[in-house]
């Protein structure tokens, strides 16, 4: 199944386009993508009984399929070459920090740069679909509502700034978390622990990676945020990024206004981004 949220009403990806959820379904489901998350095992359950014809989808109205988590987590040093490329040993527990909701976008937004030294983090995003409280790894994906793409967007001066990493806030200026196109739920994927993901910068491919070269898998990672906050329906997790990204170049390659990255994970879909300089959309919302 394929979950979009069109102009900010949940949508349903079919043959031909998409079926509004509310109306496809005579209004047992909301209109609203997170309220949809919130009842995510019914609608599961009735979506092969919607009906009606596709809608035409114009791709710039979508926004992101979860648009207001409750939580939305990050793992750092998540692949071996990410490590790698940032001289640091490979971690023995998920580095875990927070994006602020607020940082959410969609998959077509423009995004202000805070500063000059902003860097690129293609990832694959779990949106969770149920309550998870201490769930095993071998039960993790019954929790997971669908996969979808994420940058993990960064100021790094603001990441390393002394007298302690600024890791929560270097990563939630607004836009520095979009997500989308769609939301696959698990069953879309030949194996959902095996997706290839992509970044270019301009055209130019800058990180190319497969999941299964986690160090911490998708289950792996549920069960151990769980084990220590519940995770709630439309939470995300960022899984990590592989190598690749800006800050380990030499020299290093940084987002300058009028860069272009897209952003593409297999069987879900490419993000396109393009960067304007400070200032430029002040009063948007987060």
């Amino acid at each position: 199944m394929r979950f979009v949220n069109v102009g900010g009403r949940a949508g349903l990806m079919v043959p031909g386009g998409y079926l509004d959820v509310e109306e496809s379904s005579g209004g047992r489901f909301p209109p609203d993508p997170h309220r949809v998350l919130q009842q995510w095992s019914a609608f599961v359950e009735a979506a092969p009984d919607l009906r009606g014809p596709g809608r035409p989808l114009d791709s710039a109205r979508l926004g992101p399929p979860s648009p207001r988590p409750r939580q939305v987590f990050g793992i750092g040093l998540n692949y071996r070459g990410h490590v790698s490329e940032a001289n640091l040993a490979a971690p023995q527990s998920p580095p875990t920090f927070t994006k602020f909701p607020t940082s959410i976008a969609g998959p077509y937004d423009q995004i202000e740069l805070s500063g000059d030294t902003v860097d690129w983090e293609v990832e694959l995003v779990v949106v969770i679909g149920a309550v998870a409280d201490s769930v095993s790894a071998a039960k993790a994906w019954d929790y997971v509502a669908g996969l979808t793409a994420g940058q993990d967007l960064t100021d790094r001066a603001m990441q390393q700034q002394p007298p302690v990493p600024q890791f929560s806030l270097s990563k939630s200026f607004a836009g520095y978390g979009p997500i989308g196109p769609e939301l696959e739920t698990p069953d879309e994927f030949d194996d959902p622990d095996d997706v290839a993901l992509r970044c270019s910068l301009n055209g130019t491919v800058m990180q190319d990676g497969r999941t299964r070269d986690l160090i911490f898998s998708v289950p792996e990672l549920i069960a151990h945020l769980s084990s220590i906050v519940r995770l709630q329906p439309g939470d995300l997790i960022f899984t990590g990024t592989p190598d690749g990204v800006g800050m380990a170049r030499t020299p290093p390659v940084y987002l300058r206004p009028g860069d272009v990255v897209e952003s593409t994970v297999e069987g879900i879909g490419t993000l396109r981004h393009e960067f304007v300089a400070s200032g430029q959309l002040a009063g948007r919302a987060g």
